[in-house]
């Protein structure tokens, strides 16, 4: 009967990534089963963490419960075993705590394909071994910004699309679904008649849903904002992360005239003439208003009647007056 002082636990880990049969679950269990069975081990208890990233510690309950269990048991463990060191993380800050703090439970690291132990060279080794695995994950996360990059250029999205559009394969298309619905809504609220807040009752009235996820769309008015101040649905793609924008390769939903005419709208509204341009938006009487600029604060004239003794005079003001000094 095996000493309980020869109990060992195994960690196993996958990335979303890595879900092949040289890095699978099944295979580092059955391997690490074996070298525990060709140390003299008995396996105490097996910890197992599927779709993780080892980039860093955080977001990896199963490994936090892991060092846990190893404080509570310190007594009676002997090693912990894994595939590789790099199952533990990819980061060689992180690795050296981790290999630290099993040494202080008395608890030694074993690789089932590394070299491992505690003298000076085997230790070189593994901090060696370590450093290997954050240099592949760095030229890892370079290559995938790199290649981010290139696909903006080339107009292609590297997030999920607005609603209207699906990402299928790589590319964005149009959502059957909705695209023709949120079309209208752009002509709708060109028009002038229409609030942000209505504009969200209404197209939540009709439902939409995302032609992937089978999912309601849900819109409130500080979405409604980002969808109608947004260039995609022109064709454009904008990066903040770039500082660039792009022509996109997705079929655009509006013209650049109907993008520009809901953003005048929209401007409008942000300087607190909602009413006045929601009444009487096309007067007659006032054909230059909101074309003629204020030199200083560069925002449209409106235009008013005054009142004098014996008729009324029109003319054109700044919008901002009383409020900013124009």
């Amino acid at each position: 009967m095996k000493s309980t002082y020869k109990k060992v636990i195994l960690y196993l880990r996958v990335s979303t990534e890595e879900q092949v049969d040289n890095f699978s679950l099944k295979t580092q269990e059955e391997i690490c089963k074996k070298e525990a069975e060709r140390r003299g081990y008995a396996i105490d208890k097996i910890f197992v963490e599927e779709g993780k990233s080892a980039k860093s510690i955080t977001g990896r309950p199963t490994l936090i419960q892991l060092m846990e269990y190893c404080r509570k048991n310190k007594k009676r463990l002997a090693a912990l075993i894994v595939y590789r060191l790099d199952r533990l993380s990819r980061q060689t800050g992180d690795y050296l705590a981790i290999r630290k703090r099993l040494n202080d439970y008395g608890i030694i690291l074993i690789s089932t394909a590394e070299p491992t132990g505690d003298s000076p060279t085997e230790k070189l080794i593994e901090t060696i071994l370590a450093g290997f695995a954050q240099l592949d994950n760095d030229i890892r996360a370079e290559r995938s910004r790199n290649g981010m990059h290139t696909r903006f250029m080339s107009g292609l999205s590297n997030g999920n699309p607005s609603a209207g559009y699906l990402m299928v394969e790589g590319y964005i298309v149009k959502d059957k679904n909705c695209f023709e619905e949120m079309k209208k809504a752009w002509e709708l609220m060109a028009t002038g008649t229409k609030s942000l807040r209505e504009m969200a009752e209404i197209l939540n009235a009709l439902k939409l849903k995302n032609g992937k996820t089978g999912k309601i769309y849900i819109f409130r008015i500080n979405s409604m904002q980002r969808i109608f101040r947004s260039k995609f649905y022109m064709g454009i793609l904008k990066s903040k992360k770039y500082n660039q924008e792009v022509q996109g390769l997705h079929v655009p939903m509006i013209s650049k005239e109907l993008f520009l005419a809901v953003q005048a709208i929209l401007d409008g509204r942000n300087h607190m003439i909602v009413e006045l341009t929601r009444r009487n938006r096309n007067n007659e009487d006032f054909p230059l208003r909101r074309f003629i600029k204020c030199s200083k604060c560069k925002l449209g004239f409106t235009g008013a009647w005054s009142k004098g003794r014996c008729k009324s005079y029109a003319y054109y003001f700044c919008r901002c007056r009383g409020a900013i000094s124009c």
